[in-house]
């Protein structure tokens, strides 16, 4: 077997091929990372119309357990009955800017207001968070809480999504902003943090108190 050369001893034409070879495998490396980066966007913009439509399902799905709590909800589910659904849109000026809320009415049958839900994101540790607000018809207290999406981490900051730390919020009222604390809340405005995922929880807290904010007033003009 013909020992490896070292790199002083080989002839420039060998060097050259070898050069040559590195360009070669660096540029496929590169064209093979551009195209699978666009073949996953394409897929990307070919999903999200599907994507949209499945998080519009879901949303007129949980309307009604966020607005009434789990137990009330199946009853009425149980006595073939619903609530009316009304998608609005109500646009709230901040800093010069207007800003956008996909907010959805829900009456009962006989036409009384049984509250309000409304779509909220803003960012978390690692990408957008996005949520599903349950409110009363007056907007005195949070009546549910579900997390659309989120890509939080795995096994800490993805535990936003369990009912054991989403229930913490029924009940909350809106009079106060939510706080998250790291050792036990005492106080009712106060939230547990997800142990090892305090950005995360924080988020979540930073997400409701700017929506409740922002549409307290708009919705009880609405309601008027």
């Amino acid at each position: 077997m013909e020992p490896i050369k070292p790199m002083e001893a080989m002839s420039p034409s060998t060097l050259d091929r070898i050069k040559n070879n590195y360009i070669i495998q660096a540029w496929l490396v590169l064209i093979l990372a551009f195209g699978f980066g666009a073949l996953l966007a394409g897929m990307q913009i070919a999903l999200s119309p599907t994507i949209e439509a499945n998080k519009v399902n879901e949303t007129l799905q949980k309307v009604p357990e966020l607005v009434l709590g789990k137990n009330k909800a199946d009853q009425l589910a149980q006595n073939n009955k619903t609530l009316t659904i009304q998608p609005k849109l109500i646009e709230v000026e901040k800093m010069g800017k207007k800003v956008s809320y996909n907010v959805f009415e829900a009456k009962h049958g006989d036409g009384k207001l049984a509250g309000w839900v409304t779509k909220a994101k803003g960012q978390g540790y690692a990408d957008k968070i996005e949520l599903l607000i349950g409110l009363d018809p007056k907007v005195k207290s949070i009546t549910g809480l579900f997390v659309l999406e989120q890509k939080e981490t795995p096994g800490l900051g993805n535990k936003i999504i369990t009912d054991k730390w989403r229930n913490q919020f029924i009940k909350k009222n809106t009079h106060q902003s939510l706080e998250v604390t790291k050792t036990g809340a005492k106080s009712p405005h106060e939230i547990d943090a997800v142990t090892g995922a305090t950005i995360s929880s924080r988020s979540v807290c930073d997400i409701i108190n700017t929506t409740i904010r922002d549409l307290k007033k708009p919705l009880l003009a609405a309601h008027k």
